[in-house]
């Protein structure tokens, strides 16, 4: 776990601006706020804001993510109106939040921006339960909200946009076998499900902290497709909480909401949260974890028993979210890893095809937007895969054969890069045997894809043209994929 974060790449150290601008960011928000003469309840919401604004808004260019910036008080003002006016009505309360998590989940059909949305109209109404809203706070509430949001979008567009300096990242679309209007609208069911027993089960445990439950029901939800996926999530959660609740011992209680070394200590939580959301699911919620209780520190609340109710909240929340993967409306792993290593493979030979092109000298042919796809869709590929090679699956076969096809596929993105980086060398030239190459390459994919024989690769010594190396290594690893990819009974990865 500690090697996944501080030996992840980072290119063009893209993780630690977006930490160290959230820092910044997050910082100018508290600081208006409190020069506004808000109370320490506005600053913690102004702060919560504008962390939600830096983090959840990901839209694919920056003009985009302006828009969506500026419509989050628009989805999250009429919410925390409504979790205060239900503060003193338990039912309607416990309805209206249910119908927040459904919608919340649903608006992802609508791309990053009806993710980004939902996410925040979410947590205004998780917010306002942290910190018992009500309605005679709203008008400082709403000031916070709007002043943090504001102070937020200058960092980001107008001080800090590193962004505008780089090509809008490839986001791929989802599989056409799960499409994303079906996958909303299942995962819309299962989440509203989920949280439904965490809300009933968390009151039980606790009749103040109830939301806990709620909200790691939701957030397991995030960003998973298949129910393998969003058990893996659970577990991590789960982890992350348990460890940031022992370091809240060795750290938030001794501070005890001292102002200047809490606020030195949530910088840091807030920078990891960030710096680690990429890479590591179990680090992220260390460190908010961490953040939660530097904040129940500085409202007075922090005790060891209150660390004690977090995690049994959060257990509860991760059982709901599994219970309902489980059993309503469940997709399989399979389903959606083979859908995606497909649309991977595609990809390669797409890349292969470019670089070809390139190196040929036709006009317009650039691998690069290839190849930044080819990254996303072998993120999407761990993502689906993780829970087969999570070390606690007692699958042992499958859990070899995935990571088996994940070191192929690493090798093929390597070789891709290499041949791309020889492409874009204005003195390589063409060799006719690169036509040979790339078909070999695309027989290969078609090969995996449509169930046939893979082709055997051709023989004799390693070409010594860079763009021919390349290639030759690249068949190889195809070639070396049909194994893990097929069973001897033909079956594919995830259902064998």
């Amino acid at each position: 776990m500690l090697k996944k974060v501080f030996v992840s790449p980072d290119p063009g150290r893209s993780r630690l601006r977006f930490a160290a601008r959230a820092v910044l960011g997050i910082g100018l928000a508290v600081v208006v706020c409190g020069l506004a003469g808000t109370s320490l309840i506005g600053a913690i919401i102004g702060g919560l804001a504008a962390l939600l604004a830096l983090f959840t808004v990901t839209d694919a260019t920056v003009r985009g993510q302006a828009v969506t910036t500026a419509l989050l008080p628009v989805a999250g003002l009429p919410v925390l109106t409504a979790a205060a006016a239900l503060h003193d009505l338990p039912v309607a309360r416990d309805l209206t939040f249910l119908a927040v998590v459904g919608a919340g989940v649903y608006a992802r059909r609508w791309g990053p921006r009806g993710h980004s949305l939902g996410v925040f109209a979410f947590m205004t109404f998780f917010i306002a339960q942290f910190l018992h809203a009500t309605t005679d706070r709203l008008p400082e509430m709403y000031a916070a909200v709007l002043l943090s949001v504001a102070a937020a979008a200058a960092v980001r567009f107008g001080l800090w946009c590193y962004e505008r300096r780089r090509p809008a990242p490839a986001v791929p679309a989802p599989p056409a076998g799960t499409g994303l209007a079906r996958i909303t609208t299942r995962q819309a069911v299962q989440a509203t499900a989920g949280a439904g027993f965490a809300l009933v089960v968390g009151q039980l445990v606790s009749g103040d902290r109830w939301y806990w439950a709620v909200g790691a029901t939701w957030w397991v939800f995030v960003n998973t497709t298949s129910r393998g996926e969003t058990l893996v999530r659970g577990f991590r959660r789960v982890l992350g909480t348990v460890v940031g609740i022992g370091l809240g011992f060795l750290i938030a209680v001794p501070v005890a909401g001292a102002p200047v070394p809490t606020a030195v200590l949530a910088a840091a939580c807030v920078f990891g949260i960030f710096y680690t959301a990429a890479v590591s699911y179990t680090w992220m919620m260390l460190c908010v974890t961490l953040l939660a209780e530097l904040l129940y520190g500085l409202l007075g609340f922090l005790s060891p028993g209150l660390l004690a109710l977090r995690l049994a909240e959060t257990g509860v929340g991760a059982l709901g979210a599994a219970l309902a993967v489980l059993f309503v409306l469940p997709v399989t792993t399979h389903a959606v890893t083979d859908v995606w290593i497909q649309r991977a493979l595609h990809c390669v030979h797409a890349c292969t095809a470019q670089a070809a092109a390139r190196l040929a000298g036709a006009e317009g042919a650039d691998p690069a937007p290839r190849v930044a796809e080819l990254e996303q869709l072998l993120g999407r590929v761990r993502l689906s895969v993780a829970p087969l090679v999570h070390p606690l699956s007692p699958m042992y076969g499958r859990r070899r054969r995935a990571r088996r096809v994940l070191d192929l596929l690493d090798d093929c993105a390597r070789e891709i890069r290499g041949l791309v980086a020889v492409a874009a060398d204005p003195e390589a030239s063409h060799d006719a045997r690169l036509a040979a190459a790339c078909w070999r390459v695309e027989a290969a994919v078609e090969a995996l894809t449509g169930g046939g024989a893979v082709p055997a690769r051709a023989g004799g010594p390693r070409a010594a043209e860079p763009a021919l190396a390349h290639l030759h290594d690249l068949e190889h690893a195809l070639t070396e994929l049909a194994a893990p990819l097929r069973s001897p009974s033909g079956s594919r990865l995830a259902g064998a």
